[in-house]
């Protein structure tokens, strides 16, 4: 087989030409496992209510890696040592962090996997990759685990001010078409400094932060927890569940090899196996756009008229509020549906449902972001920014919100 180029350079809308640093990176960028994420939306369901949102993980990994690539170049600048391993590890981590998501997502780690988060995958894909690459991930997944005594390093992978929100919030607010989410990613990296082990932002980037932490806020009320997509996404839930629970049944459903595994087999954290590990890296969002289609023609009430929903964007009706929903709300709308369609309450459970969300911009708690001052004192972005909402902003604001049909 002839050698193909591995020097390439993609075009990206958000930062215009990316490079991919070198073959090893290339590689795993062309590895089948990689490839899925093209078809992997980076928003879920959010593409119901911002039509430009189909954007994918492979997008977003691959911005990633690129603002990766500025921030060592930045820190090597200012005399921070990184070897060209842990420069190579770094890229690779960030790469690969997201690798481990399901289909649209969330959905699946709420339905058809019990407990087993994108994390816990992301890292079995890394496992494999590694043994695969003649080892050539362990330093890489060292960093990604948070065991690299290097601390900052870890922290570009997976902190408050991290790479991957860095990418998320500019990308989403791109494709969205929501302003209130465009930050300033590249001031952001060159600003940041190492301290003590620890990654720190220059003074003279306070303004930059504050920005990245209004408009995560903004992003996470307007768009991520926007309730006709939380309605979707909700859905999305239950229809895989309602699939499983038919399947258990014995009822047999028209789906592909990997998404029909799944269904037939009960996977947590205990039994997922070699063979789960390879089935899940089959599956993405076009097995459950297939399945959706083909069941919202079933004889299954719950089923079809949850798949008709979402294919037709004929969603629940949402409502959020402050205080939690009152339990005779619910009871109201059970017995309304219940009637109406001669369905038991156990059905109707999939239509009327509640639950609560909550957006916290910055947690005071877990590592902070710490601003460096000019005479060496480290600050936490609360304490040293003159905002008088920041601790408002530390605090976490939860609502609750009901879903019930429209008729």
């Amino acid at each position: 087989m002839q050698k193909s180029n591995k020097l390439k350079i993609l075009n990206d809308p958000i930062y215009g030409f990316i490079t991919i640093p070198n073959s090893l990176i290339y590689d795993l960028i062309e590895h089948r496992y990689f490839q899925r994420l093209r078809r992997i939306t980076q928003m879920g369901m959010s593409y119901l209510v911002y039509p430009g949102a189909h954007h994918t993980r492979f997008h977003h990994a691959i911005g990633c890696m690129h603002l990766m690539q500025k921030a060592v170049q930045v820190l090597r600048f200012k005399g921070v040592e990184i070897s060209e391993d842990e420069k190579n590890a770094l890229y690779i981590a960030i790469l690969l962090h997201d690798i481990g998501h399901g289909p649209f997502s969330h959905a699946m780690e709420h339905s058809i996997v019990n407990g087993v988060s994108h994390e816990h995958i992301s890292m079995l894909f890394m496992e494999k990759l590694n043994a695969e690459f003649n080892n050539d991930l362990t330093l890489a997944i060292q960093i990604f685990k948070g065991e690299y005594p290097r601390q900052f390093m870890c922290e570009l992978i997976s902190s408050q001010i991290d790479m991957d929100r860095a990418d998320y919030l500019k990308r989403d607010s791109f494709y969205t078409g929501v302003a209130e989410g465009n930050i300033n990613s590249e001031r952001l990296i060159t600003m940041l400094n190492v301290k003590d082990n620890k990654l720190v932002v220059e003074d003279k980037g306070i303004y930059s932060v504050e920005k990245f932490l209004v408009a995560r806020r903004l992003m996470y009320w307007q768009v991520y927890l926007h309730k006709t997509s939380l309605a979707a996404e909700q859905l999305l839930i239950r229809v895989l569940k309602r699939a499983k629970e038919l399947t258990k049944n014995g009822v047999e459903l028209t789906a592909s090899k990997a998404l029909q595994y799944f269904l037939n087999e009960e996977i947590n954290l205990e039994n997922f196996t070699t063979k789960s590990l390879e089935t899940f890296s089959k599956l993405d969002d076009y097995d459950i756009v297939s399945a959706m289609k083909a069941w919202q023609d079933y004889d299954d009430f719950v089923l079809k008229n949850l798949c008709r929903m979402i294919i037709n964007r004929d969603l629940l009706k949402v409502k959020i509020k402050k205080k939690e929903i009152k339990e005779s709300l619910l009871i109201e709308h059970k017995n309304n549906l219940m009637s109406k369609y001669s369905i038991t309450a156990e059905e109707a459970d999939y239509f009327i449902f509640t639950g609560k969300i909550s957006n916290q911009a910055y947690t005071r708690k877990k590592q902070g972001i710490n601003i460096l001052h000019r005479n060496g004192k480290i600050e936490d972005v609360v304490k040293a920014s003159d905002q008088l909402n920041f601790k408002a902003l530390s605090k976490p604001v939860t609502k609750y919100y009901v879903c019930y049909p429209k008729v």
